[in-house]
């Protein structure tokens, strides 16, 4: 099966250890967030995993540890955004965010580090020309170090325009967004970066700019990886314009701590902080420990099918020089 670590917080960031621990013991226990008391057993056994997706915003904590997956397959959703310390308070200075993924991409392989530019939202000081700059910046910086940027824009839940009402930010309109993208879409084209849609309703629109849908949980480049072509069903618990395939996320709701504005995973800072302190690295489940009466059962998803194919994955190229903004 494939495990998300994780669309509801960042584990490389903040829990690394525990996920290390969890990994050495081959199991990990996961509360449905619906149901506390209904709890997932989830096998982190190499027989048992196709591979890990880790999303992040922070991978540095994981490096002491990362000769530990050796034998595991896996890739990085990995977001840099452009914003500063008003919308995203504890995520670590960029610079050296961006040193981190230059650092995996060379241990990894570009192919193995998916770049994330996300949410794009628009207020006095995150103009469209200074996401325009910011974007081109970027890429300069990670030319050979990636081969696709996600991008995509705000949705404004509920918990996100109370969290960042002080911001006054907003989404795009249709017309800035196709600007956005037009833009980008040639940036990128000039760095050798392929632009994808992380879960947009306007695809056609986007599709005639010549950016596609992407799939963060991506059968195709699992295939890459892994040799293995697995025939993975749509993931039904995501949106209809999402385009990942199944997978197990092992993560919880109102664990990280990184205090973004715009989270949609996160009720508040303040039980994000809260549970954070109830969090055990030696502990089965991520925050807390396995309530009474309980009901643990297995969970798994595993493919269709399984079609054996040659790898494709190029060696990667340590040959490259550095650019860093200071």
């Amino acid at each position: 099966m494939i495990i998300s670590v994780s669309r509801r917080t960042d584990i490389p960031a903040f829990y690394s250890d525990w996920f290390f621990n969890r990994l050495k013991d081959g199991y990990v226990y996961v509360k449905n967030p619906m149901n506390s008391k209904q709890i997932g057993k989830v096998s982190l056994k190499k027989e048992d995993v196709d591979c890990f997706v880790f999303w992040t915003k922070n991978a540095r904590p994981m490096m002491k540890n990362l000769d530990k997956l050796e034998g595991y397959n896996y890739y990085f959703q990995y977001t840099i955004s452009p914003y500063k310390k008003d919308v995203e308070p504890l995520v670590q200075n960029k610079k050296l965010i961006i040193d981190n993924f230059i650092e995996l991409s060379k241990i990894l392989g570009k192919e193995r580090m998916i770049l994330r530019y996300d949410p794009i939202f628009i207020n006095k000081d995150y103009t469209m020309e200074y996401h325009k700059i910011a974007f081109k910046k970027l890429c300069e910086k990670l030319a050979g170090y990636t081969d696709k940027c996600v991008i995509s824009f705000i949705d404004l839940y509920q918990r996100t325009e109370r969290n960042s009402r002080h911001l006054k930010i907003r989404k795009p309109t249709e017309a800035e967004e196709d600007e956005l993208v037009k833009t980008f879409y040639n940036i990128a084209k000039e760095h050798n970066i392929t632009i994808e849609m992380c879960s947009e309703s306007r695809r056609e629109s986007f599709e005639k700019i010549g950016v596609k849908a992407g799939k963060c949980i991506d059968s195709d480049l699992i295939a890459k990886i892994t040799g293995n072509y697995l025939k993975y069903g749509k993931d039904k618990n995501q949106r209809e314009e999402c385009g990942c395939v199944q997978s197990v996320d092992i993560g919880e709701y109102n664990t990280c701590i990184h205090g973004c504005t715009y989270c949609y995973a996160n009720f508040n800072k303040d039980m994000a902080k809260k549970n954070y302190e109830l969090h055990n690295k030696e502990g089965e489940l991520l925050i807390g420990e396995v309530p009474l009466g309980a009901v643990i059962k297995d969970r798994k998803i595993k493919p269709v099918s399984t079609k054996k194919k040659e790898k494709v994955v190029e060696e990667n190229s340590n040959n490259r020089t550095l650019f860093f903004e200071k």
